[in-house]
């Protein structure tokens, strides 16, 4: 049985808790209460700028906000300057000892229509390939199964890449259908705001695409990863999973540029569209860049290029097979509070929560989740370059419809 809407209210008056008074559509009456499982929350964490914009509105200043009601809230660790005690306090939010309790109140039933899990930030062990170990399958774990020990289900978002391994991705995803989970993840990037405002039409004929990025290889180049992925999943036939990954460390990257001209040509058209200098890259590559290589299973081949020094952005450019026109594209961020690329990724969230459908498939983040397991393999290992077959990343299936932030009249904060 999922809890609807109604019974989520009910358990939420029948505790105690006060529910907001701020005006709803027509055909809402109340916001719906919601949980958080979050590993720690600061200024400006993952935590802070998803449930903030719930608790304090979408610019976190007290104006309007989602129709959501956060009514608890269970942190891994707590922070040195943690927010989430003043907060709480402030808005009435339930700070619980245990997962289950933040589901449930101490009851047998759920006391939440949706429950956001975010495995970012905080002190937790990192393995000998640079990965992060955050406990996003044990948040996932511990959330299904309270749902099963109640036997209900309410939707969940897993914040940015379903785990730092594939194994545990997939056991996620596995698990989600088996209940009846619905469950959806990623970044902020698909959602964020484009330059120029254009998509690339469902079923368009593509022939390859290029996505530059900077930082760290697994925390930033996952976001490139759900940069290109949001694009190359909407070529013709929709999506049909890698079938190889490789890499190209920063030494080897000027002979790769030569000898992939057109690919050079793509990277160059994705910096200048971010209004980045484009020109002597061979000679301006910092050694904490790399090269992402992935060939699909339709034979569509992606390039993700790490190029720290070069950039400070997320763009793109995707070549289409209509005479071979150039499609160049930027994600661009907002890079001070209240970062309003999250309040479109909050939408998402929002209507899925609300209607238990997800804005965009989980199979998304569960490809490039692997993806980025993969390429962080060959990066550590003694030949990088060398393309490794990855059978298990056949992952097929089809766009969805939900849009980026221009769609919703949301205009770029100058």
């Amino acid at each position: 049985m999922r809890l609807n809407r109604r019974q989520s209210l009910q358990l939420l008056a029948a505790s105690g808790f006060s529910l907001s008074t701020r005006p709803l559509s027509a055909d809402e009456s109340e916001p719906l209460p919601v949980a958080a499982i979050v590993t720690t929350y600061f200024r400006n964490s993952h935590a802070d700028v998803l449930c903030g914009k719930i608790m304090e509105g979408w610019r976190q200043d007290g104006g309007p906000g989602p129709r959501l009601k956060l009514v608890s809230m269970y942190t891994d660790q707590v922070h040195a300057k943690d927010l989430s005690r003043g907060l709480a306090m402030k808005h009435g939010v339930r700070i619980t000892q245990s997962i289950d309790e933040a589901l449930t109140h101490g009851t047998d039933k759920l006391a939440v229509g949706g429950v956001l899990s975010i495995g970012e930030h905080g002190e937790y062990p990192t393995n000998n390939t640079g990965q992060v170990k955050y406990p996003r399958r044990r948040f996932f774990d511990q959330i299904a199964d309270t749902m099963q020990r109640c036997g209900q289900t309410a939707p969940v978002f897993s914040d940015k890449h379903l785990s730092w391994n594939w194994k545990d991705a997939l056991h996620m995803y596995d698990r989600a259908r088996k209940q009846k989970i619905p469950l959806m993840a990623g970044s902020s990037l698909p959602v964020t705001w484009r330059f120029p405002n254009a998509d690339v039409p469902v079923g368009t004929q593509m022939k390859e695409i290029v996505t530059v990025g900077y930082g760290g290889f697994e925390a930033y180049g996952f976001h490139a990863l759900e940069s290109m992925q949001c694009i190359a999943e909407r070529r013709k036939g929709g999506e049909t999973g890698v079938a190889s990954v490789s890499a190209v460390p920063a030494t080897e990257i000027p002979a790769w540029l030569n000898k992939h001209p057109e690919r050079h040509e793509l990277l160059r058209n994705a910096l200048k569209v971010a209004e980045k200098n484009d020109q002597k890259l061979e000679e301006r590559v910092a050694q904490n860049s790399a090269l992402f290589c992935l060939q699909y299973s339709d034979g569509f081949h992606a390039t993700i290029a790490m190029l720290n020094g070069i950039t400070d952005q997320f763009s793109t450019a995707v070549r289409l097979s209509d005479n071979n026109r150039v499609m160049p594209m930027w994600h661009r961020l907002q890079f001070k509070a209240p970062f309003g690329h999250f309040e479109h990724l909050l939408r998402g969230i929002e209507q899925m929560f609300h209607n238990g459908k997800p804005s965009w498939p989980v199979e998304r983040t569960l490809l490039t989740t692997g993806i980025l397991d993969r390429v962080m393999q060959r990066l550590s290992s003694e030949n990088p370059a060398i393309s490794v077959p990855t059978p298990e990343l056949t992952v097929s299936y089809q766009p969805s419809s939900w849009g980026f932030a221009n769609r919703e009249g949301l205009a770029f904060p100058e």
